[in-house]
């Protein structure tokens, strides 16, 4: 378990599978997939740690939106899943490193998971979205740190940047890897180092080697939270589902 606007619809899926496990692709196919997988420094100021009572449990990312105040993570970072509720508490700290919160901690509210996550805890559903602005400040969060964009439908293969905050480090861990399709909906990558605290972390392709900033494709989550192993790690495939959520943050107010 990982936890302790230009939305471009490239295929229009129809409905979301039932939760299911991948297909086993072996070891040896998985690391074959990996580039450059190997831990780097951040420096991506819409991605940060997501904190409750003090401590950083989870990963988020801003994301365009009209508001300019959207957060991106893993729904089993805002929510329990069948038969729970969502979490309260929680704070997002944009490019957090080494114990320092260079753009202040903003307060995180209206968490939004898909009904298939509330309902059934259904893996291939573990994405949402919540909302982040900072007391007194009359700025949005996206004028901050800037924001990624964000992709539904973009197909499994990919080369990313994924990015994430362990609970034993306060500083993230970042890595460039292949992703490839695990099962019907979801996506796997090999990179080292991603232990609990990293869920919700973003797969960002194509960034801009000036801003770090680029376009989402997945979060770290879905099969058994992100996965077991912490050198594999596994995304929810953004269907029409998270399309759906996605509109419905953006278009708030």
């Amino acid at each position: 378990m990982r936890r302790a606007l230009l939305l471009a619809l490239c295929v229009v899926l129809t409905g979301c599978s039932a939760a299911s496990d991948p297909d086993g692709t072996d070891a040896d196919t998985a690391a074959a997939a990996t580039v450059a997988a190997t831990p780097a420094s951040p420096l991506n100021p819409a991605i940060g740690a997501l904190f409750i009572e003090g401590s950083h449990f989870c990963t988020a990312s801003v994301v365009h939106s009209g508001p300019g105040d959207l957060l991106l993570t893993a729904a089993h970072c805002l929510h329990d899943g069948e038969g729970g509720e969502y979490a309260t508490g929680i704070s997002f700290a944009p490019g957090y490193h080494d114990g320092v919160a260079p753009y202040g901690y903003w307060d995180v509210s209206d968490p939004q998971v898909p009904e298939g996550w509330a309902d059934s805890s259904d893996p291939d559903l573990d994405v949402g979205f919540a909302t982040a602005r900072q007391a007194g400040n009359p700025k949005t969060l996206e004028s901050v740190t800037g924001a990624n964009n964000l992709v539904a439908g973009g197909g499994f293969a990919h080369t990313i940047t994924l990015t994430g905050y362990p609970d034993e480090r306060e500083a993230p861990v970042v890595c460039h890897g292949a992703s490839e399709q695990a099962d019907t909906y979801q996506m796997r990558v090999s990179c080292p180092g991603f232990t609990t605290g990293t869920s919700g972390g973003p797969w960002v392709v194509d960034p801009d080697p000036k801003t770090e900033l680029g376009t989402v494709v997945g979060v770290i989550g879905g099969y058994l939270y992100g996965g077991d192993d912490p050198d594999t790690s596994y995304s929810s495939y953004f269907d029409t589902d998270v399309a759906t959520l996605y509109r419905k943050m953006d278009t708030r107010g």
